[in-house]
């Protein structure tokens, strides 16, 4: 933990990579001492309002994403509002953050579709112990859709709050300036996109903004519209971005190194036992409330035991055991011991069937070219023996069921009628 941090309590600090203003221990004026105003909150109980912004411009959460919201749920479990701000309206015009060109504005349908699988996989409906946000206990959670302040702005607010910012401050966002120094051109309705995010902390009257540490500007022009708004500017805690499992790049779906929320156990716990050595203790720290204190030095193990925690975070610590245990028989080449392998139909496949064609009619490779690569490549088995012929033909689906086939060294199914 930075010394920076050290005056705020663990749940808090764990992980944080900015807070802005930064948190003046000595301070006795609440907007400049984090620490005091959670005190304060806390002693007159007025829970503060923590505001997250999310724009369903996808339909899947990984791990990645799952930082920010473990930080939300961190505040809920200490008393305070998540105010959780479904960007139905900013999704429209696309957040330009880490983008060297302008995005493709998506249809509010499609924005309202993502906010359902959204929801879904932060735990709408669900019991708060199996959930990765609190929306069972009343008065922990608030969710917004920002269309409600935004989608009946009138030119005149419009032209009010352009006001509020210059062309200079907008081409001090680092990827507005790459794109104007290397003469991509900017959309005029991108610069309104943190206009109307900042806007937002005005129209929930947050008291701090969780956002990642690309976040900055944004979280930023927030304070600036509260200040503009007469509001006491809110707090900005930034977190970090995680590596994604090839131990180098951020974890993105579009570089395929990602653990996805709704993945089942086994394949969450394959594919998080393979994490780098150097990224696994950044994996306990940013994924689980684990005692870093006192950790075994026998990286194996380490990988192992990161993978069980993150693991139980999502599906429980039984089911966790489970996966961990099955992944283990079915590296040894055990099939028929595992227990939770997911299941996989053969019910839509027309045989014979060649081995390639297999692959891809059960969606597992997009292409039939691909689907041969992959068993060229070595990287196909089938109950632990590695298919070496991609035109082998399976003749009758009797001789697939039960199987389990094998891609790679973190997806596994198991076959059914």
């Amino acid at each position: 933990m930075s010394d920076q941090f050290s005056s705020l309590p663990d749940w808090l600090s764990r992980g944080l990579e900015d807070l802005f203003p930064l948190s003046d221990p000595s301070s006795l004026d609440e907007d400049q001492n984090l620490f005091l105003k959670l005190s304060k909150a806390s002693k007159i109980n007025r829970p503060l309002r923590v505001k997250l912004g999310i724009d369903p411009t996808g339909t899947d959460i990984h791990l990645g994403h799952s930082i920010i919201f473990r930080k939300l749920r961190a505040f809920q479990d200490a008393g305070h509002k998540a105010i959780l701000i479904i960007g139905d309206f900013t999704a429209r015009i696309g957040d330009p953050t880490g983008k060297s060109k302008t995005r493709v504005q998506i249809s509010s349908d499609e924005v309202e579709a993502n906010a359902k699988t959204y929801l879904d996989q932060l735990g709408f409906n669900k019991p708060k112990g199996l959930s990765l946000l609190d929306f069972e206990t009343p008065g922990r959670i608030e969710v917004r859709r920002n269309s409600e302040w935004l989608e009946d702005f009138d030119m005149t607010k419009i032209i009010n709050l352009l006001s509020k910012s210059t062309v200079g401050q907008m081409l001090a966002k680092e990827e507005f300036s790459n794109r104007y120094s290397s003469g991509i051109s900017i959309a005029l309705h991108e610069f309104l996109y943190p206009l109307l995010q900042g806007y937002d902390s005005v129209a929930v009257e947050a008291d701090i903004e969780l956002g990642g540490v690309d976040q900055k500007f944004n979280v930023a022009m927030g304070r600036d519209m509260q200040r503009h708004f007469s509001q006491k500017p809110q707090f900005g805690l930034l977190l970090p971005i995680l590596v994604g499992l090839d131990g180098t790049q951020k974890m993105s779906k579009s570089l395929g190194n990602t653990v996805g929320l709704s993945e089942d156990s086994l394949s969450m716990y394959s594919k998080l036992e393979k994490v780098p050595d150097s990224q696994v203790i950044n994996y306990l720290t940013l994924l689980t409330e684990c005692d870093l204190s006192n950790l075994t030095d026998n990286p194996r193990e380490l990988q192992k035991f990161m993978a069980l925690n993150v693991t139980a975070k999502f599906h429980g610590m039984s089911s966790a055991k489970r996966a961990q245990s099955d992944a283990s028989s079915l590296i040894l080449g055990s099939q028929n011991a595992a227990e939770d392998v997911p299941e996989l139909s053969l019910a839509n496949i027309k045989f014979p069937v060649k081995a390639f064609l297999l692959l891809s009619s059960l969606g597992l490779c997009s292409s039939s070219s691909e689907a041969r690569r992959r068993i060229q490549g070595g990287g196909v088995r089938l109950n632990g023996e590695k298919i070496v012929d991609a035109n082998f033909q399976f003749l009758d689906k009797e001789d697939l069921v039960g199987m389990v086939l094998q891609l790679g060294k973190k997806f596994f199914r198991r076959l059914t009628n």
